[in-house]
């Protein structure tokens, strides 16, 4: 069974509404030598409140800041379905990662929010949604996905890994 159909399964065996302890990690499955963790807050027969989604492979264990910076743009391309355009904002080319954000992020009376995803050499791709207002320190908040947004999600990172 491919990380998608156990992600669908997984998110089937959940639906229900209800809420989930805080930080709970829902589930973490592994296929196709790739590991997916998610934490949600709920899950319904739509979709989701995804606090956090990180795919972990050894695919990118000794990947340069080249191929990283090349990864990002292709999913910078392809995860045109999100709330936000995600592009490329930050390249550390000696700590093999690159920073991807919401551009522009959302403004809503004097809170931003916006998503973020690390790509990172060792092999994770990771996102979260964050929010802050004005001189306050960000924190994650839940991204509301439907199922077939949260699907498109796996199976874009799982291509840009390959």
């Amino acid at each position: 069974m491919s990380l998608r159909e156990k992600a669908i399964t997984s998110l089937d065996s959940l639906v229900g509404g209800e809420t989930l302890p805080a930080g709970t990690r829902a589930f973490q499955i592994e296929a196709d030598a790739m590991r997916l963790e998610c934490e949600l807050l709920s899950v319904g027969p739509l979709g989701c409140l995804l606090s956090q989604m990180t795919l972990h492979t050894d695919r990118l264990a000794d990947a340069s800041s080249e191929r990283l910076r090349g990864l990002s743009e292709g999913l910078s391309e392809r995860l045109t379905y999100l709330l936000e355009p995600i592009s490329p904002i930050e390249i550390d080319a000696d700590g093999c990662t690159v920073q991807m954000r919401s551009n522009p992020p959302h403004q809503d009376e004097g809170q931003t929010s916006y998503y973020e995803l690390l790509v990172r050499r060792g092999g994770s791709l990771g996102l979260c949604r964050y929010s802050a207002t004005r001189g306050n320190e960000r924190h994650v908040i839940a991204a509301q996905v439907t199922r077939e947004v949260f699907v498109r999600l796996i199976d874009d990172f799982v291509t840009a890994v390959q």
